[in-house]
């Protein structure tokens, strides 16, 4: 486990000079940042490491990331931190990564208040152990006020599996008067998606080369640019995250076009 992740800096200087803000438009910022935070077990594989050391590792730049995209005026970044499928790995891996989010909330939770970080969650927690749900609850209370920058778990979370259970939602609100096929809007279905709050993302980047979106925010991500780089996600850092921002910019988005 790396002493960093451990031990949160009491200071924390800026990260990005003014000569990084000069290659972005601060006017062209993206809002919501979706992240596939992919390749955590290859990077520990390449240097012959158990695992979880990867997934550690992934944990403190993700602590990072979110820094910087706060400093570059990003409002909300939501991760794909635990997949529903991720329930088929070993079982010592799961029990591995739930200590994690553990020890996470626990060691980050004075960061993130600091830092005006706010906590928050999507998927469907109720699979998790009562502890953990219980961790997560204490660190969303005691983020709530952080007003600079929305960090979103995306946990026990499959895009399917969203939009079957915001379809659920909708049939149970008209349970008694069905609703009919003509107001089953997609205003109507993304308002009861669990990222209705902070809107559909701008970006999604991909690290570790893989060229698919893995049942992550199928619905959300319809008219995202899409940002795949081969970096790994440990070795991915604030000046990779300036480039995604900045290859961002010099695409003409045309929606619906």
């Amino acid at each position: 486990m790396s002493s960093a992740f451990l031990e949160a800096p009491t200071q924390n200087p800026s990260i990005y000079t003014p000569d990084d803000f000069g290659k972005i438009d601060s006017a062209k910022i993206p809002k919501h940042i979706a992240v596939i935070m992919d390749g955590n077990r290859r990077w520990a594989r390449q240097r012959k490491l158990p695992p979880m050391m990867g997934h550690w590792e992934g944990a403190e730049v993700l602590t990072d990331i979110v820094r910087a995209a706060s400093e570059l005026g990003v409002r909300t970044v939501t991760v794909y931190s635990f997949s529903t499928e991720n329930w088929l790995r070993s079982t010592e891996e799961v029990q591995a990564l739930m200590q994690l989010f553990e020890v996470y909330l626990i060691r980050k939770k004075e960061l993130m208040i600091r830092e005006g970080i706010r906590l928050e969650t999507i998927g469907d927690l109720s699979r998790f152990p009562p502890h953990i749900q219980e961790a997560f609850e204490s660190a969303k209370k005691a983020t709530e006020q952080g007003g600079k920058i929305n960090l979103v778990l995306a946990l026990n979370y499959g895009a399917r599996d969203e939009i079957r259970r915001a379809i659920g939602k909708i049939l149970e609100i008209n349970r008694k008067e069905p609703i009919p096929p003509s107001e089953l809007t997609e205003e109507l279905i993304a308002r009861h998606l669990d990222t209705s709050r902070w809107g559909d993302p701008e970006l999604m980047i991909r690290t570790s080369g893989e060229m698919r979106v893995s049942n992550f925010l199928l619905w959300q991500i319809s008219y995202s640019e899409i940002y795949v780089t081969d970096k790994l996600w440990p070795d991915f850092s604030p000046k990779d995250l300036l480039e995604a921002v900045a290859a961002f910019q010099r695409r003409g988005r045309r929606l619906g076009g």
